[in-house]
This record gives structure tokens, sequence and C-alpha cells, in this order.
């Protein structure tokens, strides 16, 4: 890998690893739709004109079933899902959950018959995967909201789902044009919603500052960031941060938030950890940020 490479590579591990964190944050004092609305409209104002001016957003309108699909299960679900979640669990347990999505996407994988499948190595990659989710709520089950937890495991579903539909049905169209469109998409959805549960008073700093984070930070940059990372290393390479975010998310978590990663988290992130990279093969599923 080169140099250039390399610190894209650590960057996107950071950038894609402190969401959970500003979501938290954010949603001590903001409805989660009111957040997503805030995070969607700011990244669509960034990216759109851009797009538009590569003329990006075009080509998208003959596809515009499967790009809604991608939609709904990429973002506009799964971000309401992880904002309802964190009310209630840390971002530290949010993030290493999210690490079991190349595990969901094995299974979405096998099930749909994408691709060969890899025998008693997938398997037992599952099995372990799986145990390692198990360890992970189960060792500190009385301190874990099972809804919760349950609302997490859906955005890993949405999150494994999406980038197979858009390998089948959106891979020749633009990427920059897919990732606007889909804030603005978003954005415009979750307006209703967001006016009617607009905060009476104004939120605080820390709290304004999270969600400009999570539009112009994680969203916005990210995906050029991303971008030119799968140019410079490939495809393959790049979505190696899928192991990596979960655990930044933890130790932001721990350091800046106070939170307690307790023996289940760390054993139970382990395990999906080894269970992910027997489960997907040569490398993880491409999957994207929360």
């Amino acid at each position: 890998m080169t140099r250039r490479g390399a610190l894209l590579f650590a960057a996107m591990c950071v950038i894609w690893g402190v969401p959970y964190l500003m979501i938290r944050v954010a949603v001590r004092e903001l409805e989660p739709a009111v957040l997503v609305f805030g995070r969607t409209a700011l990244g669509a104002l960034l990216l759109t004109p851009l797009a538009a001016w590569r003329g990006e957003l075009r080509p998208l309108v003959r596809r515009w079933a499967p790009l809604c699909a991608y939609t709904a299960v990429e973002v506009a679900l799964p971000w309401l899902l992880l904002a309802r979640a964190e009310t209630k669990l840390s971002s530290s347990l949010t993030g290493l959950l999210i690490a079991a999505v190349p595990l969901v996407g094995a299974v979405v994988v096998t099930l749909t018959g994408e691709r060969e499948r890899q025998g008693g190595r997938r398997w037992l990659g599952l099995l372990i995967g799986i145990a390692g989710v198990g360890a992970l709520v189960g060792l500190d089950v009385g301190q874990v909201d099972v809804l919760a937890v349950v609302e997490v495991g859906l955005v890993a579903v949405g999150y494994a789902v999406g980038p197979i539909i858009l390998t089948r049905s959106l891979s020749d169209l633009p990427a920059l044009g897919v990732v606007a469109a889909s804030l603005l998409l978003s954005a415009i959805a979750y307006a209703p919603v967001a006016a009617f549960q607009w905060p009476a008073a104004t939120p605080s700093g820390r709290v304004l500052l999270s969600v400009v984070g999570l539009a112009v930070v994680c969203t916005a940059l990210a995906f050029l960031v991303f971008f030119a990372l799968i140019a410079e290393v490939g495809p393959v390479r790049a979505t190696v941060i899928t192991y990596v975010n979960p655990a930044v998310a933890a130790v932001l978590g721990v350091l800046v938030l106070d939170e307690h990663v307790s023996a289940g988290m760390a054993v139970g992130f382990a395990l999906i950890l080894a269970g992910s990279v027997l489960a997907t093969g040569a490398g993880p599923e491409p999957v994207a940020e929360p």
C-alpha cells in the first residue's frame, strides 16, 4: 500500500468510527428523525451541487426504483434506527454490534446465491460470529435493552442488503451521484417529520457540532475520501475498514463519554471479528458507514 493509500485508510477508519459517538451526543437533545434530517440535508447541500456540476444526477432518473430501495436500506432507515438505538445503548456497544455487518452480508449472499458458497469455512465463521453476538449481548444481559439491540440488528441487515442492490442495479452509475441523490431523497422524506418534532429550544453547542460533524465529516467528506481510497487501493482492500471502525467507536466511547467496555463486549467483538474473516473469505463484504 502506498503512503497516500495508508493515509486515506487511516482517515476512513477514524471518520467512520466517529459517528456512533456523535449520534449518542446528539440524541440527548434531538429526536432521531430530526437528527437524520439534519445530517442528510446538510450532506445533500454539500454533495448535490458537486454531483450536478459533474453531470452525475441525470443518469439516475432511469433507475429510480432501485435507487429508492438502496436509499431506504442504506441511509434512511438505518440512520433512524441507529439514532433510536443510541438513546438506550452506549456508542461503544452500538459500534461493536455493527461489526456483525460482514456476517449478515455473508448470510444474505449465501442465501441469494450471489456467489459460490465457501463450504465449511463460511459456516464455521458464521457460527463463531453468532457466538460473538451472543457474548456481546448475553454476558451483559441485565444491562442491555433488547429492542435497541434488535434495531441495531436491522441496521446490520440494511447495511448488508444495500451493497447487493448497488452491485446488481446501480454499479454502472456515478457513485457520487448515487450518494448525493440518496441523501437528498432521505432529507425530503424526513422533512415533514422533522418539522413536527423540531426542538422548542435551540440545542446546545455540543449537539449542534455533532450534527454538523455527522453531515460534513462523517458523510460528505467521508464519501469523497472513500472514493479516493477505492481508487488508490481497490474496493476489496478498502472495505477492510469495516473491521476497524467498531474498535475506534469503542475507544472513543470510553475516552470521550466515559463509557464502560465490559468483558462480554471485548470477547464478543473478538469472536465477531474472527467469524467475519472466516465467513467472508479473502475480505469483508462491501458495506457502508452508519
